[in-house]
């Protein structure tokens, strides 16, 4: 056993949702976002507190979306997830009536008892919650763009910054505090160069990069798939000095020490040929399959909970795996208590397979390495039942384990600064790692109405700032700017081209369309004179904040930068 740590493990998990609430029930729309708070956050709030009585810091970072923490601390869900967790305990307690259900219905019983305890103490605020984690230094909480909408495709660099600014800006007036990490949205990256407009035939003109913009915004570090990594083109070394040793990268690849384009350490991303303050943490494929894979992840257990069976549609499942090849009619009786000892085994192998990667590393190359994983945070707890057990379990082996160091990506920043420093490709970690998932032939027309309505609104925003009294209008133009970014999240493409909610997404789409063209037209109307400010202003009021009342802070101020 080593007497001093090989290396490093950071944990990255994603908590997002796009704004549901007054959007529909189910199956599409609030449930989604009261199913994570009961499968995911509650229960990840019950682990931090099971690590707080360990000991534990540094335990992973934690990504939670500006629009997911407006909804998590809106009025509308605090409310509802109670809601929910009773009429979860009332679904639970009818089943038990069933002997067959019984010893089953009793296991859920006792968990949204203790979850419905939980949300009380807390007094439904579970934002604050996580931030106070936060601040003790058990975890890292990580930002985003405002909606999560998708950098490369976005036609101006202003609307980027206005997605980031809005972002953090969020996520400070939620937390207290302004995060320096940030989860980009889909891992969704483009360098500064040339850029041809993929829908509209617009012409190609030269970009700012998402890195140059995250720097700009105080932004240290974010993920990117482990495809990026490889495709990235070696451009020096930071000095201990504070000095930058340029190697070309056909050098980088003939010096015999190990580290250039690995996903074994962060790299600091260039800008034009230099270093920038912005670090990319590479997920490591090998060891987040161990979670991740359909194939050979833990999740596919045969006794873990089966998600996609439930008792009369939107009630409670009962079954367990089984064998991922059977049809849901032959899935067999889920057995809870079987399940403790899985986790732990499962754990205590995730937490090898870690700790042989960093030893091996470390032995071969002299260097700290860093083992970096990522997941989507809804597989804790939603996709996955057992998913928060694991985590704590995983975390804990971690922390106890000599060889591993465990911390957050910001706490590796402070303690091993990178050295390395390259230049990224274009991607995401979308199927194929480039934009096919958001840009093809079933949702084009979505990009197309976007970068029409992104020049609308600028051509307005500068019309606007022309008039002298221009206060009012702005009012009315920072609605449309809400709904403007509220169109721009990637959730709408992603939901039609994974056939997972194709209605819901084509109708949230057009519906958020609508509304931006319907304000805009009032602001136009405003400024030709064809219509009085007050009404025209209680009318956009009415239209936009029926059931988007988010962002209600939005400044117009998040649009006025330098032209692009």
């Amino acid at each position: 056993m080593n007497a001093r740590p090989s290396g490093s493990f950071v944990l990255a998990l994603h908590g997002h949702m796009p704004w549901v609430l007054h959007h529909g029930r189910w199956p599409h729309g609030e449930h989604w976002l009261f199913e994570a708070a009961v499968g995911v956050y509650l229960p990840m709030l019950s682990v931090l507190d099971d690590l707080e009585r360990a000991g534990v810091t540094n335990a992973f970072s934690l990504g939670l979306t500006p629009v997911l923490l407006e909804q998590l601390a809106h009025p509308t869900f605090r409310s509802g997830v109670a809601e929910y967790l009773a009429d979860r305990a009332r679904r639970a307690e009818h089943d038990a009536r069933d002997p067959s259900l019984a010893h089953r219905a009793h296991h859920w019983a006792e968990r949204f008892a203790t979850l419905t305890a939980l949300n009380h103490r807390i007094d439904g605020n579970i934002v604050g919650a996580f931030a106070e984690h936060a601040r003790a230094g058990r975890i890292e909480l990580l930002s985003s763009f405002a909606t999560h909408g998708y950098a490369p495709l976005l036609k101006h660099d202003r609307c980027i910054r206005a997605q980031l600014e809005a972002g953090l800006a969020t996520s400070e007036r939620h937390l207290g505090f302004r995060p320096t990490g940030i989860w980009l949205p889909e891992c969704a990256f483009r360098p500064s160069g040339p850029w041809t407009q993929p829908v509209l035939g617009g012409p190609t003109r030269t970009r700012m990069g998402v890195d140059r913009i995250l720097e700009a915004h105080g932004v240290t570090h974010f993920f990117i798939s482990s495809a990026m990594a490889a495709g990235a083109r070696s451009e020096g070394r930071q000095v201990p000095d504070g000095s930058f040793d340029k190697v070309g990268w056909d050098e980088a690849d003939r010096q015999p020490r190990v580290g250039w384009r690995d996903v074994m350490e962060p790299h600091q991303i260039s800008t034009h040929g230099g270093p920038s303050s912005v670090v990319a943490f590479a997920r490591h494929p090998a060891v987040s399959e161990q979670v991740w894979s359909a194939d050979v992840g833990y999740p596919g257990d045969p006794r873990y909970l089966e998600f996609h069976k439930r008792k009369d549609g939107d009630g409670l499942r009962y079954w367990r795996v089984t064998d991922r090849a059977l049809d849901l009619g032959e899935k067999q009786p889920y057995a809870p208590e079987d399940v403790p000892a899985v986790v732990f085994s499962q754990a205590q192998h995730f937490a090898n397979v870690v700790r042989e990667r960093l030893v091996d590393w470390n032995e071969r190359t002299g260097r700290d390495g860093c083992v970096t994983a990522t997941f989507d945070g809804e597989l804790f707890g939603h996709w996955w039942h057992e998913g928060p057990e694991f985590l704590r379990e995983a975390v804990l082996a971690l922390h106890h384990d000599p060889a591993v160091r465990l911390q957050t990506a910001a706490d590796r920043l402070k303690t091993h600064p990178p050295q390395e420093v390259v230049w990224l490709p274009e991607g995401s970690w979308g199927e194929g790692n480039d934009h096919r998932v958001w840009l093809n032939d079933q949702t084009r027309w979505t990009w197309e109405a976007l970068h029409r309505a992104e020049d609308r609104f600028f051509g307005l925003l500068w019309r606007v700032q022309q008039r002298s009294n221009r206060k009012r209008a702005e009012a009315m133009l920072a609605l449309a700017a809400r709904e403007l970014l509220l169109l721009q999240a990637s959730d709408w493409q992603f939901v039609i081209h994974t056939e997972q909610a194709v209605d819901y997404g084509f109708r949230r789409f057009s519906g958020h369309l609508s509304c931006f063209d319907t304000i805009c037209s009032m602001v136009d109307d405003l400024l030709a004179g064809r219509r009085k400010h007050a009404a025209a202003h209680k009318a956009c009021r009415e239209l936009a904040l029926a059931a988007d009342d988010c962002f209600t802070d939005l400044s117009l101020d998040a649009f006025n930068f330098p032209g692009d």
